[in-house]
This record gives structure tokens, sequence and C-alpha cells, in this order.
């Protein structure tokens, strides 16, 4: 009986959003849905931020100072969340700590966990390196002050326990931070790309699936993932920079009683100088991301394996809107046209990043979506149908809602990171 409802429970898992034409197989379905598409993009995202922030930490791109170190905090807040569409398309998802309970390597996923653990400790280590000074000039400032309330005492033993007992800020105490932390940034690199070739890696060594079994899978994974994190980071510094212009023209918050904060104009000339900056890196990532794909797609039409009539009909025709025109079209060719023509300006940078960003996502639907909607007896198709309205808790994890409460996360995670680790910062508070 338990069996029977095990079974049950596995056909309505797929069955709630896959239709299926002429001949496939009894069991095959969509199972692979939108939160497996999710799951790439978002540790795409990580990787691609913290890359970013290494361009000043470790290459020493001084014109990136600012946005570099909101990168990396706004990494460390995208980081929680690359397991989040994971455990919610798990169906038994607290049996994922068993993936870091007993590590090996002869499983992708539970290598995954080896090396996500090991990336989330160098940007923790490296976040602690560079905002230490801020911390204990916190802590200090808070222990000074007379008749402290509840907040502040809270505050207070947040900040005592982030310095881990290093009180030392004296010159060459912090220099030692700045080595350390090129050090960290310099291994993060190879880390970062690691933890997102193996995204690539987990489709790649897929033999059965024919649109998957590639070995520039990995690095196509890789290129597209630095892609997607500085469009984003460029985008949310723009957004937030937009945020403190209108506080500051207001006299809002700190600024109000903060008369060394920057005004509005200064932030101004700050988010024109660093956008275009970094622009500039994000044109190079996508040249990279762009040539790779095109090479694999003219890698299987020239080669022509056994394989190819399914995949034709299905690059070519069935997926022809979303492959050639979602992606290719409008998220690769238009962004790059509209970046490298004279004249760039931040908003048009900033729409440009928007539809970047769409067409790394469109890249991970086809690959995700599209590789299952062949069946493995090439005779018949499925389409995936993503669900709008949730009709119960399968379809609201696995549906819209359920990508959109992925999507939604990291930034009120930055929210609340960014009250204890400011990603704008005085320069005389860090190294």
């Amino acid at each position: 009986m338990v069996g029977q409802i095990a079974q049950h429970a596995m056909e309505v898992h797929g069955e709630a959003w896959t239709i299926k034409e002429l001949f496939t197989l009894p069991n095959e379905y969509i199972y692979w849905s939108i939160q497996i598409v999710m799951y790439p993009l978002m540790t795409g995202l990580v990787a691609g931020a913290f890359v970013l922030s290494s361009l000043y930490h470790v290459f020493g791109v001084d014109k990136l100072k600012e946005i570099a170190r909101f990168s990396l905090v706004f990494s460390f807040a995208l980081l929680p969340v690359a397991m989040m569409p994971l455990m919610l398309h798990l169906q038994q998802p607290f049996r994922g700590i068993n993936v870091l309970m007993t590590p090996h390597f002869t499983s992708a996923i539970s290598a995954f966990g080896i090396v996500f653990l090991t990336y989330a400790s160098i940007v923790a280590t490296e976040i602690w390196l560079v905002y230490r000074k801020y911390f204990v000039q916190t802590a200090q400032g808070l222990m000074a002050m007379k008749n402290r309330g509840f907040v502040d005492s809270f505050r207070m033993m947040i900040f005592q326990a982030l310095t881990l007992g290093a009180w030392d800020i004296s010159h060459e105490a912090v220099e030692k931070d700045h080595k350390a932390c090129k050090i960290m940034a310099g291994l993060g690199i190879p880390v970062a790309c690691f933890l997102h070739g193996y995204a690539g890696f987990i489709f790649g060594s897929v033999k059965a699936n024919a649109l998957w079994m590639t070995p520039l899978m990995p690095v196509i994974f890789i290129c597209s993932a630095v892609v997607s994190g500085v469009a984003l980071c460029i985008l949310t510094y723009v957004v937030v920079q937009e945020i403190r212009k209108y506080m500051a023209k207001s006299k809002m918050s700190r600024w109000a009683k903060d008369a060394s904060a920057p005004d509005a104009e200064e932030l101004e000339a700050s988010k024109h100088a660093e956008v275009m900056i970094s622009s500039n890196y994000l044109l190079y990532f996508m040249i990279a991301a762009m040539t790779l794909e095109i090479l694999d797609l003219i890698f299987r039409g020239y080669t022509q394996v056994k394989s190819w009539d399914i995949l034709r009909e299905v690059i070519m025709e069935r997926d022809f809107v979303k492959i050639f025109v979602l992606q290719y079209a409008i998220g690769n060719v238009l962004p790059f046209i509209m970046m490298i023509l004279p004249g760039r300006t931040v908003r048009r940078t900033t729409i440009a990043t928007v539809l970047v960003l769409f067409g790394v996502f469109m890249m991970r639907y086809n690959v995700v979506i599209g590789g299952q909607a062949f069946s493995l007896s090439f005779a018949g198709f499925m389409d995936y149908h993503l669900p709008i309205i949730p009709h119960n808790f399968e379809t609201f994890k696995e549906g819209l809602f359920g990508a959109l409460t992925v999507a939604v996360t990291p930034f009120v995670l930055f929210y609340f990171i960014n009250m204890f680790i400011p990603a704008f910062l005085k320069e005389d508070s860090t190294h």
C-alpha cells in the first residue's frame, strides 16, 4: 500500500504540468521543473557576483572599488538561496542534509555539498577580513555609549561576536587583513567557477540525454554564470543607488543626521563611473558566453549524431522561438548591441542588464526543460506548462509563485545583512 502511494505521488509530481504527444514511455514526465531551472540560475548569480568583486580585490581594478564591495555582500546574500530551489523541489527535503553529513566524490551532488561549504567559508572569511575594522570600531562605539537601550545593547553583542576577539585595528593589522583578503579572493575564483561548473557537469554527464551530453556544458554554464552575476550586480547597484539618491534629496534616515553622508550629485557620479566600467567587463564575458553557446550548436549540427534528428526538431522547430528569439535575439544580441553603440548611458545599460538576465534565464530554461522535451524513444514529445495559479503546495513550489519566492529571497536577505555588513561604507572604515 505504501509503495502504491509513493508511486502515485511520483506520477502526480510530473502529471500536473506535463503534456505528452505521440509515443512516449509510460513513466516519462518532466520531473525537473521550474525549480531546477532556478537552481543553476541562482548558483550562477552567486559565482558571477563574486567574480565581479574579485576584479578589485585580486586584480586591483580600483575603479570598481565600491561596486566590488557591494557585489561581495550581495554574493553573501545570494549564497543561502543557492540550495533553496533544490530543497523546494525535493519530495523529502529533510534528507538534503545527508549530502553534507556523508560526503564522498562518487556522487556529483555530494561533491557539490563539499564545494558549496568551501565556497561559503571563503566568502564569509573574505567579508570578515574586509569589514573587521568596521566591526571593531562599531563595537567599541556601542560599548562606550551610556544609557544604552535594548536595540543598542543587542547591536553591541552582535558586533562583539563579529569581531571574533580580534580587536587590533592598527595599520599593520589592517594591512595583514588586506593581504589575507587578496589571497582568499584569489582562492575563491576557481572555487566559485567550480561551484557553478558543477551544475553544467550534472547535465553534461547524463549519457541518456542527447541534448545535455556535451563536454562544453560546464564551460558554457560558467561563462553564462559570470554574465548573469555581473548583470544582476549592476542592476541591483543602480536601483540601490537611486534609492540612496532619493533619501539624500529628502534628507531621510542617516542623511538627516550625518553631515558627511554623500549628496545626490556624488551618488550619481559614483554610479555612472562604476556602471560604465563594470559594463565593459560584462561585454567581455558576454562575448565568451555567446561564442561557446553558438559553437556548441554548430558542432551538434555538423556532427549530426544519431539523435540529431530529434534534437533538430526540438531546437529548430518546437523550441525555435524560445531559443533563437527569446534567448539569442532578445537576451543576447539586443543587449550586446545596446551596450556597444556609442553614447552608452546608465539607463541604457540598466535596460540591457535586464535583457541579459532574461537571456540567461531562458538559456537555463531551454537546457533543463528542452532536454526533457523529447522522449527517450525518439518518437514522442512532452510539453511543460508552468503552473500559474497553485491549487496545492506541489503546484505552488513547482510553479510561478515558487520561482518568485526564490527570486525575491536574496533581496530580503541582503536588506537584513546590510544592517550589520553595509555594502556602502566609507573607505576609512575598511581597508
